[in-house]
């Protein structure tokens, strides 16, 4: 199959809003809810549509579409700002040591505090590939062009870069991480208070939770047992963004409890690797299969492409490639093996 990543448009709503419908909760980047999906596809429009590069609070969508068919097969999405219209809430994790003379003991608590450490952060979420399309590295493509995306519009994208993965969710749609935490504070299910962060931001959090530090040792053991704890289905995403430079250390979920991953932008793996190549000719004779992407903005595109290193710098890549990132000899391609 012939895949190519793109930026969305107001055109594909029914298409997300039907992805939307498959990912079976806790995806608060991708909630299935036509209304939200459409506000998402409007802010992502004004964000191509802006020229200048300034760090402001942008949001991209982009979707993976079957050349062949036209039809969207996945999506995933890149913040350049989070925090700036509600505040960006994490639990840091945390250890209180203390020490009884009489006793002659220590005692060493963790600890779940209420944070906003990370706001300001870029972000990427909200990937979701179609359930019949998880294989081919089409899951790879969707994660890795989006920090092309980032490097061909570096200025616009903060030092550090957050990537949030869905925590355990019961088979009844439910998070024992919320259940035991949470929920005893809001009256509400765990996916009911996803459905309204999703529609509504998470201000109704900094409202109704407790301000003091948490000590894990108080809740039930479901609860402590997945924190920090991706999805099963998310396990292979936290393989692929620990393989990029992201790790895990102390920011979970304040909703699932699933973990926090956070990298130097200028770090990520395919950022600090990815080079830019004048194309000399459509047309290979050997070279490599590699994640390549060309354009700007509205006009932006990823693909995996055959490419053959030249002299000078230059490079050669083949024409299925080329079709898709719509290239021609004399363009320029960003690309990483």
């Amino acid at each position: 199959m012939s895949c190519f990543l793109r930026p969305a448009t107001i055109d594909d709503l029914g298409a997300l809003y039907e992805l939307a419908k498959l990912t079976g909760g806790g995806f608060t980047n991708l909630p299935p809810d036509r209304s939200s999906l459409g506000r998402k596809l409007e802010r992502s429009s004004a964000a191509l549509a802006r020229e200048d590069d300034a760090h402001v609070d942008d949001l991209f969508v982009f979707v993976l579409e079957n050349s062949e068919t036209g039809q969207v097969r996945g999506t995933c999405q890149v913040f350049t700002m989070v925090g700036q219209h509600w505040p960006f809430y994490s639990y840091r994790i945390g250890t209180l040591t203390q020490v009884s003379k009489e006793l002659d003991r220590t005692f060493r608590a963790d600890m779940l505090t209420l944070s906003t450490d990370l706001e300001g952060a870029s972000e990427v979420g909200g990937l979701f590939l179609h359930p019949r399309e998880r294989a081919g590295g089409l899951g790879m493509l969707l994660a890795r062009s989006r920090y092309l995306f980032m490097k061909a519009h570096r200025p616009r994208f903060s030092d550090i870069t957050l990537a949030e993965l869905r925590g355990v969710i019961d088979e009844a749609g439910g998070s024992p991480f919320w259940d035991g935490l949470a929920g005893r504070f809001f009256g509400m299910n765990f996916q009911e208070a996803d459905e309204f962060n999703a529609v509504n931001g998470n201000q109704f959090i900094a409202d109704l939770m407790p301000k003091h530090p948490i000590y894990t040792a108080m809740l039930p053991e479901s609860a402590r047992a997945v924190i920090g704890v991706p999805h099963p289905s998310g396990r292979a995403a936290m393989r692929m963004l620990e393989h990029e430079g992201f790790t895990h250390d102390k920011y979970i979920d304040i909703f699932d409890g699933g973990p926090t991953m956070v990298a130097h932008t200028d770090r990520i793996l395919s950022i600090r690797d990815a080079v830019e190549s004048r194309v000399a000719r459509i047309g290979v004779e050997g070279g490599e299969r590699r994640l390549c992407t060309a354009g700007r903005l509205a006009g932006w595109r990823a693909a995996y492409a055959q490419v053959e290193m030249l002299d000078g710098g230059e490079i050669a890549i083949d024409a299925e490639g080329a079709r898709l990132l719509g290239v021609e000899p004399g363009g320029t391609v960003v690309h990483v093996g």
